[in-house]
């Protein structure tokens, strides 16, 4: 993704095959650090902290390995996709805890994927080989990839599986490769099957690979992938616009055929674990998307993430929108160049704009400002960013990242704008904003100023860096970059170890039936679904069901049934109490 003034890289030259066994061999032993710091980090992750979400995907992960599933009816779905990459870790444990540390070293290595990715994308855009590996690595650590490795989320997994799209689609733009249309089409597909986001990942790749269908012909399409109106003359430009065509017309057909097995596989979730229905986020989508309030909520809510990311990449993400608008809008950027350009575009808008649409009012600051979202492109968008301060000239260096502050700004000023005074009333979490925090040195409330003021000022030590050393300004910004994402990492590291014994959490104990009144409030049945492993933690309305040894109910249920009696355990402060079947000898439950 070039710039106005960055010129485009010879041919990058032929490299003996040495050199490239010694770039293989960095590359694993790059990624094989970049899991190790993700372990370290979540080292004292022992459960799921971020709920529902978190153990919506492990129970459906379970299940699919064919042990219990749960009653999730009125939760938010949680798709498919990511479960199914979980599921051979329930084969060998059906331990929670043993099962989440598991977890967590599988969302720690696909994270980690991201550098080999980042790279061989960095060297199809033409940057040399040392560059690549340093650029890939100070951007494997972004926080976008470490906050979400340690958990059991689909955002482990979605940067990794964005980057491997856009080298997909770029081999098949540049090239003509079959296998990468196929790969493409495929991976666009998954993306659908692991969340919402993926949906618009699959709406933005079928028109791209139509594009490319009639790219060979007369007209704007055409003109589009090509690098020059006369360049389509030759005969290897012709021979590589019908590769591309069958590499667009497999891909069309591997994002039909994983889309479907996607639906299919969604479906009977779906059926399995919901079965009085999810919470309707289509519908409220649909909601929004057709009156002016909701469309006000929409494009607010857009610009807050927009905001967020380009916070969040300290100014980088920015600076690479804003060359990508200059590349899509330059007719004679190479043709993947643009492509890739504008896929990202609109798929980072598409995401902004549909997942803030499909957002429920929960009274957070969250719904106003938040980069859980876009965090599967943010790495993405510093890269880009990245290539204009490496390779652009100093008048363009200083354009783009004015451009970049500008659209800080004025996102941010919607944010202001439209939310005004909830900003302080509402619902801070600080789980929502983990780069906010650590920019505005703020733990306990949301300082939109503050934080801004201080991507800025790291933004302006990036310039300067790529404007101190011209155009070989890769050694000092990657200083830069890599200087603050350890600092973060530092930052998120845990300070101390969790205090030892029980949470406040029931403690129960197989192999007996258990049962949670639908009373008892949702953070304590969705946690107690996943930890009750031995069986399907059933939910009732009145009377605990026959043949269960332990019942979970609100405090001031009242006085225990003929056949129960009441444990002691729980409270109001904990929102639960516990009774245990006479007819079971010791029950599934223990007092604390």
């Amino acid at each position: 993704m070039t710039t106005f003034a960055a010129r485009v890289p010879a041919p990058a030259p032929y490299v003996r095959r040495g050199s490239r066994s010694r770039s293989w061999w960095l590359l694993a032993i790059g990624w094989v650090a970049q899991v190790a710091l993700r372990l370290w980090l979540f080292r004292q992750h022992a459960g799921p902290v971020a709920n529902p979400d978190e153990t919506g995907y492990l129970i459906a992960a379970r299940w699919l390995a064919g042990g219990p599933g749960a009653d999730l009816t009125g939760f938010t779905f949680y798709q498919g996709g990511y479960p199914l990459l979980l599921t051979p870790v329930f084969w060998f444990t059906q331990d929670p805890v043993v099962a989440y540390r598991l977890v967590v070293a599988v969302g720690s290595m696909v994270a980690a994927g991201a550098f080999p990715l980042a790279y061989l994308l960095l060297r199809r855009l033409g940057t040399g080989p040392r560059a690549a590996m340093a650029a890939a690595f100070a951007g494997g650590l972004s926080p976008s990839l470490l906050l979400f490795s340690g958990l059991a989320l689909a955002d482990a997994v979605l940067p990794t599986l964005v980057l491997a799209w856009l080298v997909a689609l770029h081999d098949l733009v540049a090239r003509g490769s079959v296998r990468a249309g196929v790969l493409a089409g495929g991976l666009a597909g998954y993306a659908m099957a692991v969340h919402l986001r993926g949906t618009v990942v699959l709406a933005v790749t079928l028109p791209a690979m139509a594009g490319l269908l009639i790219a060979g012909r007369r007209g704007p399409a055409g003109r589009f992938f090509a690098r020059r109106r006369g360049a389509v003359a030759g005969t290897a430009t012709a021979g590589l616009s019908i590769a591309r065509r069958r590499g667009a017309a497999a891909g069309l057909v591997a994002a039909v055929v994983a889309a479907g097995a996607a639906t299919a596989l969604n479906r009977v979730l779906s059926a399995a674990l919901y079965p009085g229905g999810a919470r309707d986020l289509s519908g409220l989508l649909a909601e929004r998307v057709s009156g002016l309030d909701g469309q006000a909520w929409a494009l607010a809510g857009a610009a807050g993430q927009l905001w967020y990311l380009i916070a969040g990449t300290w100014g980088l993400a920015g600076v690479g929108l804003a060359g990508a608008v200059a590349v899509v809008a330059r007719r004679s950027a190479p043709g993947p160049r643009r492509v890739l350009a504008a896929v990202l575009l609109a798929t980072t808008l598409g995401i902004a704009y549909a997942s803030s649409a499909a957002l429920p009012d929960e009274h957070r600051i969250g719904n106003y400002a938040y980069g859980r979202y876009l965090a599967c492109v943010a790495l993405a968008w510093t890269l880009a960013g990245l290539l204009v301060l490496a390779r652009a000239g100093r008048g363009a260096v200083v354009r783009h990242a004015l451009a970049a502050a500008g659209l800080l700004a004025a996102t941010g000023g919607v944010v202001v704008r439209y939310a005004g005074d909830r900003l302080q009333r509402y619902a801070f979490i600080a789980f929502d904003f983990p780069e906010a925090i650590f920019l505005s040195r703020v733990r306990d409330s949301f300082d939109l100023v503050a934080t801004s003021l201080a991507a800025l000022v790291l933004l302006a030590g990036l310039v300067a860096a790529a404007l101190l050393t011209a155009r070989r300004g890769w050694p000092a910004v990657l200083a830069v970059l890599a200087a603050v994402n350890v600092v973060f990492a530092a930052d998120l590291a845990p300070k101390s170890a969790p205090a030892a014994g029980p949470d406040w959490l029931p403690v129960l104990t197989g192999p007996g039936r258990v049962a949670v009144d639908r009373r008892v409030v949702w953070n304590v049945r969705a946690v107690l679904a996943y930890r009750v492993s031995w069986t399907e933690a059933e939910l009732y309305d009145g009377t605990p069901p026959a043949g269960v040894c332990t019942a979970v109910v609100p405090p001031g249920s009242g006085p225990a049934p003929a056949g129960w009696a009441a444990t002691g355990a729980g409270g109001t402060r904990e929102g639960w109490t516990t009774w245990v079947s006479d007819r079971c000898p010791g029950g599934s439950a223990r007092e604390r």
